[in-house]
């Protein structure tokens, strides 16, 4: 069973992120990330932490707005459309979760799709759907798994892939992304019937349910490739995630770890995204 090392590709990926950023400063140009964040949710204090360190670690302007908790919408969306119209700022998020009387659709929707970093943006879901031709931002995530299957020199043509769950985050947009380079893709979810039978079939499974360790050898083909989304922390401590890794690397021809697969490549495909509408701005200037 070979190991899928997320954390060594995505060290490789910012390595060239970083020499194109260096590019782009020697034109005068710095690439420019802006993160909304609203409240207090820990988990989103250290991813927003991470996005912000990774990106002035790799030479870029970085602007990381905290609002209190309190924040009303219009508050969130008078930041958000300054950021729209700063020239410094070529990319857009707004850290997920919101508190709940914050409408998040509207608010992505507000993004500028051509500052759309995370590529939640109604227009660019769509171009990615009907597989136009162009240069629009994807989901980070996706785009981090797409990176690594390449990199491994993943064939997928003609393979037949299962995806469980179906959100909006990853597992709609990776179908699409997987469907554009041929792919034959299945996606299962809580109101399929026989899962099993699905995903003993395939020979690509990736897996991001939100249930700590509940894919187990006996829903994998032996041989697959297997790629878990999920992270989940025990009581003690430990990082998991959606697969049991312990039981499926018995089975699986590879397989990605937790921690150390998909998660840092979601990170470094955030900052070459950000570098992409940096440079797609200017095409679109000139």
């Amino acid at each position: 069973m070979e190991i899928l090392n997320g954390k060594a590709v995505a060290k490789n990926l910012n390595e060239r992120t970083a020499k194109r950023v260096a590019t782009l400063k020697e034109r005068g140009i710095t690439p420019g990330i802006a993160v909304i964040y609203v409240g207090d949710d820990p988990a989103s204090a250290i991813y927003t932490r991470n996005k912000d360190k990774m990106a002035l670690r790799l030479g870029m302007n970085s602007q990381l707005m905290h609002l209190p908790a309190t924040a009303t919408q219009e508050e969130v969306m008078a930041v958000l459309q300054e950021y729209n119209q700063d020239p410094m700022i070529h990319g857009i998020l707004i850290q997920s979760p919101l508190p709940k009387h914050l409408d998040e659709h509207a608010l992505v929707q507000a993004i500028r799709p051509d500052k759309d970093v995370d590529g939640f943006h109604s227009m660019n879901v769509g171009r990615l759907y009907n597989n136009e031709p162009g240069n629009y931002p994807v989901s980070c995530t996706p785009r981090g798994i797409m990176t690594m299957l390449d990199h491994y020199g993943i064939e997928l043509a003609g393979k037949r892939v299962v995806i469980m769950g179906r959100s909006i985050l990853v597992g709609r947009p990776l179908q699409a992304l997987l469907i554009n380079r041929d792919a034959t893709v299945t996606m299962v979810h809580r109101h399929t019937k026989d899962p099993e039978a699905f995903t003993r079939q395939a020979d690509i499974l990736i897996v991001g349910i939100g249930q700590p360790q509940a894919v187990t050898s006996e829903l994998v083909k032996p041989g697959a490739i297997v790629i878990d989304v999920g992270i989940h922390r025990t009581e003690k401590g430990k990082l998991i995630g959606d697969v049991d890794y312990d039981s499926v690397k018995e089975v699986a021809g590879m397989l990605t770890p937790v921690p150390g697969g998909v998660g840092p490549m979601t990170i470094a495909s955030l900052m070459a995204q950000t570098v992409d509408l940096a440079e797609w701005s200017i095409r679109d200037d000139q």
